[in-house]
């Protein structure tokens, strides 16, 4: 990685952006100290202009973003960091400084919740019960939750289509983790078809 710090007089802007569900957070900016440290410790750091000083986002709220990626743009006068939020990013409590509240993306959350509570053995948990019931159980599942959502698309009960889509969707995600998949997998199937 070779960013030019120079170019903007010692600073260059940096997009966080949500690994998961890839909406942009905030907009910071790195001098080579911060970028620096942030590559050692895994939590974004930014060079504060108002403070003139190096500030970790998070260290008095502990909403850190941990770094998942790092990347320079075509001119190497950028950067873009994919990082998971431990909270919200905006001080004012919003997920993104830029008031953007949307569903868009939040399957890939989802699915993370889903690993974590099997991998955690969640007691009580739906999600933790069925997928340790095994493959063949949660396969059947999807095939309930895909005939459901077949009979509601004949009918004109647009809630209880998006009801019965989202069932599909969710137990879908659970028989990806039965088979050691992500989401991310089977997009790039799909991507390889849009050739």
């Amino acid at each position: 990685m070779t960013i030019n710090f120079k170019k903007s007089g010692g600073l260059v802007p940096v997009i966080i952006q949500n690994t998961h569900t890839l909406q942009v957070l905030m907009l910071g900016y790195m001098n080579e100290e911060a970028l620096e440290k942030t590559k050692a410790e895994g939590r974004v750091t930014f060079f504060s202009r108002s403070q003139n000083r190096l500030w970790t986002k998070g260290e008095t709220s502990g909403n850190y973003l941990i770094v998942n990626e790092i990347r320079e743009d075509c001119d190497n006068d950028t950067l873009l960091i994919k990082a998971l939020p431990q909270g919200p990013t905006c001080h004012t409590g919003a997920t993104t400084c830029f008031s953007e509240e949307t569903p868009k993306g939040f399957i890939y959350e989802l699915e993370k919740v889903i690993e974590q509570r099997i991998e955690a053995k969640t007691e009580g948990s739906y999600t933790s019960r069925l997928f340790n019931s095994g493959v063949n159980k949660v396969a059947q599942k999807v095939g309930e939750e895909a005939v459901e959502l077949v009979i509601e698309a004949k009918d004109n009960n647009i809630d209880l289509f998006k009801n019965e889509a989202a069932d599909l969707l969710y137990h879908f995600l659970i028989l990806l983790k039965t088979k050691a998949l992500k989401l991310e997998d089977i997009e790039g199937v799909l991507k390889g078809r849009h050739k």
